[in-house]
């Protein structure tokens, strides 16, 4: 299992949205191993792609995967958009699946952004909606962390839904300097593996879930993870373990 596993039917729905043309730079934030890195830099054959995520060692596997795949239009950086040095003006569109929530400064981070592209230049994200819209979410919670089904994120564990309230949204992206936003509801279920052993592995290495079960003794982690598997049998598929999700298309541009 990998993030690109789980999101395969969302990737379709952003790269629609995004509408690369032939000839546009692209800024990917929040890469990770960079599909949607790839996928820009055939988009626009002639053009160019740049990735950027915080991870090295996912950086490191994106570096890779191009060299396997033979693209000669993208390159990836190991950095944090809020403060990397970006070119002025230099980027047509930004996108982002699922990377733009867990900003120190998210108003200094969309403004760096918005600032590396030309005027009319577009950013296209996808970014969760609240953590009780989506099933997966509320499921882990219920099975993990009973009778405490949406607790508040613990202190320096990054927040997968901090962009889920649009008027919040639009107000952080007008400090920035964006204008025009809009939203667009995506309804696409995550897979979580081919078995419920597999996607008991996956949602184990996911941070909230690591989180939960440290504040657990050994039985309360027993009866957890115990529970967590009666969840997953419920949701497997012929083709796997599914959850329905609810995300958000957030669409913007420089002025």
């Amino acid at each position: 299992m990998d993030y690109d596993s789980e999101l395969r039917l969302h990737n379709e729905v952003l790269r629609q949205a995004c509408a690369i043309r032939p000839d546009e730079r692209v800024l990917d934030i929040g890469c990770g191993t960079g599909q949607t890195t790839r996928d820009a830099a055939r988009a626009a054959p002639d053009g160019s792609a740049l990735g950027i995520d915080t991870s090295a060692a996912m950086i490191a596997r994106a570096r890779e995967l191009v060299l396997t795949e033979g693209l000669h239009n993208v390159l990836f950086e190991c950095g944090d958009v809020q403060i990397w040095p970006l070119a002025s003006q230099h980027f047509d569109i930004a996108i982002s699946r699922f990377g733009t929530m867990f900003f120190a400064d998210p108003v200094a981070a969309f403004r760096n952004v918005r600032q590396s592209l030309k005027a009319g230049g577009r950013l296209v994200m996808m970014v969760w909606q609240s953590a009780a819209a989506n099933e997966w979410s509320v499921a882990i919670q219920q099975c993990l962390a009973p009778g405490n089904v949406l607790p508040a994120v613990a202190a320096g564990i990054p927040d997968p839904f901090s962009l889920a309230d649009p008027g919040a949204v639009e107000r952080l992206l007008a400090a920035a300097g964006f204008a025009g936003t809009k939203f667009r509801d995506v309804r696409e279920p995550v897979y979580y593996g081919a078995s419920v052993e597999a996607a008991r592995d996956w949602i184990g290495g996911f941070l909230c879930t690591r989180e939960i079960l440290q504040r657990l003794d050994a039985t309360g982690v027993e009866r957890a993870l115990g529970r967590l598997g009666e969840s997953l049998a419920k949701h497997q598929r012929a083709d796997g373990v599914w959850f329905d999700s609810r995300a958000w298309i957030v669409s913007a541009h420089r002025p």
